[in-house]
């Protein structure tokens, strides 16, 4: 069992306890201990896709935590909770409720790089505690701000079933999140979902404050879905009836992807036999003529053999797979 288990998370279960049930499906399978981590923590009042490690695979979770996320979230306006999320005591309110217009001219301040203050509520530690347990223990909690990037920032039709570029010819269509508003007839939001494409370290809660915010209102996340995590998407994801049914007997094909499915974004190099051999030794390998950069080398057999970086004509193990 060296691969990946791609769950669509539901709401309510945590990461945690999602790779839990990943070892209890695979006890009941017959395969033993198998070595498990997860890709990415998503919080329990999101879903969506949570890869799961196994075996060698695990050895990718690392690479798996930097990698970029795309995520579909909704902001309700008029009130701001102290999580930033559904839960939570309200802490601020107000009457304002942006246009769609208003939206499209705030969210390219919101693109590329830019620093964000982190929920409160959240696992970063701050004198060695979590921030969200001095939160609750009743402190207020500082939060520093930090830099990510934001790779893409647009609006999601759901009920049209796509994106829309800001500011592009359909932004004017009507989201299932609009209402009347003044005697104008001029239309405003109760609530919108936006789709964005996110560096690691970025707080989807602490973007839709920050949207609210700059439209002259608060804010919070009602429903937040990751649909994409590093190379794995959601037509990749299985619900937990379809884990659990593996545990009664199901096929592994119709759960398991093989550990290159990981490795999709990086570029594969052909090994010789004895190139090969020698980076399963962990040993350098010179008079390559590889282009320098990332790889993952594989044997005659297609295996996996090593995350591979090549430099001036060598090749040098990143990070070793044994199979």
């Amino acid at each position: 069992m060296n691969g990946w288990i791609i769950m669509d998370k539901p709401v309510g279960l945590g990461s945690t306890q999602a790779v839990a049930a990943v070892k209890r499906v695979c006890r009941e399978a017959g395969l033993g201990k198998v070595k498990v981590g997860h890709g990415g923590t998503l919080d329990p009042l999101a879903s969506g896709v949570l890869p799961i490690a196994l075996g060698e695979a695990t050895k990718l979770c690392g690479r798996m935590l930097d990698a970029s996320k795309v995520y579909d979230f909704t902001i309700a306006f008029g009130t701001e909770t102290a999580g930033l999320d559904a839960e939570g005591d309200v802490v601020a309110t107000s009457d304002v409720r942006p246009r769609l217009s208003d939206i499209i001219a705030v969210l390219p301040r919101f693109t590329g790089a830019i620093e964000q203050v982190p929920p409160a509520y959240s696992a970063i530690k701050i004198d060695g505690e979590r921030a969200y347990d001095r939160a609750r223990a009743g402190e207020t909690v500082e939060m520093k701000a930090r830099a990510v990037t934001i790779h893409a920032l647009g609006i999601r039709h759901p009920g049209e079933g796509r994106d829309l570029a800001v500011g592009g010819s359909n932004s004017e269509r009507r989201d299932p999140g609009l209402r009347r508003g003044d005697a104008e007839g001029a239309e405003r939001l109760d609530s919108i979902t936006l789709t964005a494409h996110v560096s690691k370290g970025t707080y989807i809660r602490s973007l839709a404050r920050d949207i609210a915010r700059a439209v002259g209102t608060v804010g919070h996340v009602t429903m937040l879905r990751r649909t994409k995590a590093g190379p794995f998407a959601l037509d990749q994801a299985i619900s937990l009836d379809k884990l659990n049914a593996f545990g009664q007997g199901a096929a592994q094909s119709e759960i398991f992807l093989p550990l290159e499915a990981g490795l999709v974004d990086i570029p594969a190099l052909d090994l010789s036999p004895e190139a090969a051999g020698a980076i399963r030794q962990g040993r350098v390998w010179t008079g390559g003529s590889t282009q320098d950069g990332l790889y993952w080398g594989r044997d005659a057999d297609d295996r996996p053999v090593a995350l591979i970086e090549a430099l001036a004509g060598t090749l040098k193990v990143v990070r070793g797979f044994n199979l």
